[in-house]
């Protein structure tokens, strides 16, 4: 209990640094991070959207990001929910750092429509108690979250949960705020990148705080809650912070990269339907 909460201290104090804030912003975060968004999460999610969540005519979609940091990807996620003929109902970010979610709150007024920012709020909450905090933070009971989600997301959040053993709540939680046919996509660090290994991949006491989870770990929790597991693997070779010139570079590389060592890209990806 001691080691987690000195771990989690630790996290509040670098993610409500302006500089860590400013890396989670649009306006001043790296250029990769604005193109992935753009490009491979964004195909990321449409496909998880067109070919996996199941969705009646003229339902009203309801979405939520854990871990949304600076509200960059879930303000994405609203333009491309609505470019695709969804009918947004509410889209919901939360994140562990109060100074992040006034930073999204920021982002979404600057960003999006008046309109459109209505259906969207952000909440502090944390990834291993997501039901709880957040049903609090609405000032609403728990009960009216249970099934109340069509598409969940996080990205580059989960493995802090995985560090302190609390995965398996937090893929309960989600399953739990699914309805059935609703979809989960958790993109994360994947541990067999090679150049995470040297500060990013200790296992022993004093380097959990840089743990990364393998592929099977990521997705172990979500196989447990009851999830079927549709997609696993692993994608993108463009850092967060690359310039555009490096973006560039590895964009160029990545289908050569893809054929002969797919399994050492940067991300890992795993795709799940609570089933109908």
């Amino acid at each position: 209990m001691e080691k987690n909460t000195r771990m989690y201290e630790n996290f509040l104090t670098e993610y409500g640094s302006d500089d860590v804030i400013r890396k989670y912003t649009t306006d001043t975060a790296g250029y990769g991070i604005n193109y992935l968004l753009d490009h491979d999460y964004a195909r990321v999610y449409e496909h998880a959207l067109d070919s996996y969540l199941r969705m009646s005519p003229g339902q009203p979609f309801r979405l939520l990001e854990f871990g949304c940091g600076g509200g960059m990807n879930l303000i994405r996620l609203v333009s491309l929910v609505q470019k695709r003929g969804l009918q947004l109902e509410c889209a919901y970010g939360t994140d562990f750092s109060p100074r992040m979610v006034q930073a999204a709150e920021r982002e979404a007024k600057a960003l999006l429509a008046p309109a459109t920012a209505a259906k969207v709020g952000f909440y502090a909450a944390s990834n291993e108690r997501l039901l709880e905090d957040l049903s609090a933070k609405r000032g609403r009971p728990t009960e009216d979250l249970l099934g109340f989600f069509d598409f969940i997301v996080g990205v580059n959040t989960f493995r802090y949960c995985h560090r302190i053993q609390k995965g398996q709540d937090c893929a309960n939680d989600i399953f739990r705020m699914l309805r059935p046919g609703g979809v989960c996509v958790m993109i994360d660090m994947n541990n067999r990148f090679p150049a995470f290994r040297s500060r990013l991949k200790g296992q022993d006491q004093d380097t959990i705080d840089y743990y990364l989870p393998t592929l099977e770990e990521y997705a172990a929790p979500f196989q447990s809650a009851g999830f079927e597991v549709l997609r696993k693997g692993n994608f993108c070779w463009i850092p967060h912070s690359a310039s555009r010139a490096l973006t560039t570079c590895c964009r160029l590389a990545s289908p050569f990269l893809n054929l002969v060592a797919r399994s050492r890209a940067m991300r890992s990806l795993v795709v799940s339907r609570k089933p109908a």
